[in-house]
């Protein structure tokens, strides 16, 4: 799916949203009456593993949901963010009780609670989440559940930098429609590829069940895309089935790069379907072990693109039709930490082994144009120790095997290290990779601006592999200016390299590098990307046409 990356001043979403909207609102509303301060302790209540050993059960759940300012904190008191609490539609608590993992009268889960924690912190529409024990009286144990919105309104326009190229677009969003967690966005988009208008649904609990929608629609200058998705996944550790499908077709131009300069252009054409679903026995001695089975349609038709000068080589068609069969496990093993990857949140880090993996079969008995045997993998693992050091492992691979020969074989891996050498100091360590084998020809594997050497181009390298490290130095500050933001900051070096050729392209110039700085703001009201990035790079290994600065500007999920 597309996205936009918003540009710095719409991370502060809250206040132009305010402003525009402030000449016309009746200023005489009165507003939402904040929920008292959160009690930190639980004075009294025994243990979650005592409470279990006693058979304790649920009894009252009540729900404290918070506006997006505390108008019981004084500097949060003014009169321009009392106004944007009382034009901001809350989250309802229907919305926030059909994402519980726990009911009134069940025995009671510490476990369940702490999940049910880390599901509500995945909601945009959320800054943070508690859910914790409040009283006990022998029997019954009431639970609070409180929660803290973020405005999720973004009229407005986006804009972003890398590479030395400028993406952006105007949109409308709302990610909580009417306080229920809907999503509903109407945006235009200039981006490297396309010029494109979007049309985006999605409900992430359907009449308040557990399945999951998302529609979309967009036309582009060079095609258009048609996407459906219905699921209901396996939204908790101890879910016992899963189902749903996924139907997209596209018409596009897609390019290939080199030294960040399109070489080629070609059509392409896709139709894809997928129905799958599957069964667990739920979480059994810390671990889920989950059985996954599917049908898997996907046409590929390429062809020269309209106005373009026909391709160095045009990509084959394909057509994979193939049932498939799976199996995943992962761990109950989690952790919460703060100024990590993100600023002034709450971060739920994944410090267990999970692993997938599939194997499909096509067969022009299934309709496929080849008998092929197709893989995917992925595996994950977390370390942690003495909470000032963590290791995050992940790797997957993905190919095919035609004719005893592979193709299309991908493995990638990464692997991320943080240090906490002081409580504001953060050192961190990144390594990530990709070796290809006959990668489909449409396909390539590319290095630059747009992905981690932040002082080149984008898509300036390409190749049958890649290698990229990456040091930063973070700084997280106490800094929190007019409430609204968090601000923080990073020096860094980046190294990476291609090797090999693909279809298109030169050579691999070897090992490039970049040093730079820069800044980072942690959003904290609105809940349209979580870290924006304002960086300086400088690369130690410039060539004429590069410049001697690179200025990137984009949003991202993480520091």
């Amino acid at each position: 799916m597309m996205s936009t990356v918003r540009e710095v001043a719409s991370r502060c979403v809250t206040c132009v949203a305010v402003l525009s909207v402030a000449i016309v609102a009746d200023l005489s509303r009165t507003a939402l009456a904040q929920a008292p301060p959160p009690v930190e302790a639980r004075p009294g209540i025994p243990t979650d593993a005592e409470l279990e050993a006693s058979g304790a059960v649920v009894g009252r759940i009540v729900f404290n949901l918070r506006n997006i300012f505390n108008e019981a904190d004084p500097r949060e008191n003014i009169a321009l963010y009392r106004l944007a609490n009382r034009l901001h539609i809350m989250t309802r608590e229907e919305t926030i009780s059909a994402q519980l993992l726990f009911r009134t009268g069940e025995v009671y889960s510490g476990r369940l609670l702490a999940e049910t924690e880390r599901n509500l912190r995945e909601l945009n529409y959320l800054h943070d989440a508690s859910v914790r024990p409040f009283a006990y009286d022998g029997k019954h144990v009431d639970i609070v559940v409180e929660t803290r919105d973020v405005w999720s309104l973004l009229p407005g326009f986006s804009y972003s930098r890398k590479g030395g190229v400028n993406e952006g677009g105007i949109e409308l969003e709302e990610q909580n429609l009417l306080g229920h967690g809907k999503d509903l966005s109407l945006s235009w988009s200039h981006e490297v590829e396309r010029d494109s208008v979007l049309l985006q649904w999605r409900d992430p609990n359907v009449m308040q069940t557990r399945w999951r929608s998302d529609l979309a629609y967009s036309m582009n200058d060079d095609g258009r895309l048609r996407f459906i998705e219905m699921e209901r996944p396996f939204y908790a550790l101890d879910t016992r089935w899963s189902a749903g499908g996924t139907l997209f077709d596209f018409s596009r131009v897609d390019s290939r790069y080199d030294l960040g300069h399109i070489v080629d252009e070609f059509k392409r054409d896709q139709s894809f379907v997928e129905l799958r679903g599957g069964w667990s026995a739920g979480l059994v001695n810390g671990r889920v072990w989950r059985w996954l089975a599917g049908f898997h349609y996907d046409d590929n038709n390429f062809s020269n693109a309209p106005d373009k000068a026909p391709p160095v080589s045009l990509p084959p068609d394909r057509k994979l039709v193939y049932p498939w069969a799976g199996i995943a496990m992962l761990e109950d093993r989690f952790a919460k930490s703060a100024n990590l990857d993100k600023i002034g949140r709450t971060e739920d880090l994944d410090l267990g082994t999970s692993f997938t993996l599939q194997l499909g079969w096509a067969s022009p008995t299934f309709g496929a144009d080849r008998d092929a045997l197709i893989v995917n993998g992925a595996l994950h693992k977390g370390y942690s120790w003495t909470h000032a050091q963590t290791l995050l492992l992940n790797t997957a691979i993905s190919g095919r095997l035609e004719s005893g020969q592979i193709a299309d074989g991908l493995l990638a891996g990464e692997a991320r290290y943080y240090w906490r050498w002081r409580p504001k100091r953060v050192f961190f360590a990144g390594v990530t990779g990709a070796a290809s084998e006959a990668i489909d020809p449409e396909d390539q594997i590319q290095l630059g601006g747009d992905n981690g050497l932040r002082g080149y181009p984008l898509r300036y390298q390409t190749g049958t592999s890649r290698a990229l490290f990456t040091v930063e130095q973070r700084y997280y500050s106490d800094w929190f200016p007019f409430r609204l933001f968090y601000v923080g900051g990073a020096v860094f070096a980046d190294v990476g390299r291609t090797w090999g050729q693909g279809v298109v392209g030169a050579p691999s110039l070897g090992w490039l590098s970049d040093v730079g700085f820069g800044l980072r703001l942690g959003n904290a009201r609105s809940g349209f990307g979580s870290v924006v990035h304002i960086d300086l790079a400088f690369p130690l290994n410039r060539t004429p046409e590069i410049d001697q600065v690179q200025l990137l500007i984009e949003t991202k999920d993480t520091f």
